[in-house]
């Protein structure tokens, strides 16, 4: 598809919060995957405010980006938490320069070692509200165009809007309910993705790429999917192996 058609298919996707069995685990991951495309990074992770206001990670494009965030979590520091405070975006951030990295030295060096160059932190957010952050890295020493940032913003908008309209429309609690349930869902994602790598003697990032690929094609929640199969509901040998 054409960056135009990309754009609009994300635009659709976020209409799709209308439908009764909007999924948004999957929706979240299917915006790191555009954003893989559309902006020509290595890497996207989503971090989402819980109910407490408290940054927590939802969505990563792989393993080495998820476990790289969760490190920002734990340690309190890096563009993404700084963008989520203060609602601004934080761009074209050298992870190789000690300027650039002066007040989250930890985190840099954590990246570094993932085999970041650069990174983005772009702040989700619906006018005074912040509820989260999108983390863009790059392998390269790269910097975002202007075309580029409008993008990257545009993409989180439309997640913003999305995340928000199904709060309102699920559960009348536009701060609370879609954030627990999504949290919950990630946990029950996180542990299917660790049987099946186990059983299949194979990565987390294959395992995941399974699931999602099963559940679409069986036009099945991803969610439900993994309850499934931590349940023993579903025989994983029906699951295509990567």
């Amino acid at each position: 598809m054409t960056r135009e058609e990309q754009l609009l298919a994300a635009m659709v996707d976020a209409v799709d919060t209308l439908v009764d069995d909007f999924d948004l685990i999957d929706f979240l991951h299917q915006l790191c995957d555009r954003c893989n495309d559309l902006l020509d990074v290595t890497a996207v992770g989503v971090m989402l405010t819980d109910p407490d206001g408290r940054l927590q990670l939802i969505a990563a494009s792989d393993e080495h980006t998820r476990l790289l965030e969760l490190f920002a979590l734990q340690t309190d520091q890096g563009p993404c938490v700084e963008c989520h405070r203060s609602g601004t975006a934080r761009l074209n951030i050298s992870l190789l320069c000690p300027e650039h990295t002066a007040a989250f030295p930890q985190f840099a060096e954590r990246a570094r070692q993932t085999g970041f160059a650069t990174t983005h932190a772009l702040p989700m957010r619906l006018r005074q509200q912040t509820v989260g952050a999108l983390n863009l890295f790059d392998a390269r020493e790269q910097s975002l165009s202007t075309a580029d940032v409008r993008v990257a913003q545009a993409l989180a908008d439309v997640a913003t809007i999305a995340i928000l309209q199904q709060r309102t429309i699920m559960f009348g609690n536009v701060e609370r309910a879609q954030l627990r349930a999504a949290l919950s869902s990630r946990i029950v994602i996180e542990q299917a993705k660790g049987v099946l790598a186990e059983r299949w003697n194979t990565t987390l990032d294959d395992a995941f790429d399974a699931l999602r690929r099963y559940a679409r094609s069986h036009q099945l929640a991803l969610t439900g999917l993994c309850r499934q199969l931590i349940d023993g509901a579903l025989d994983t040998d029906a699951i295509p192996r990567p």
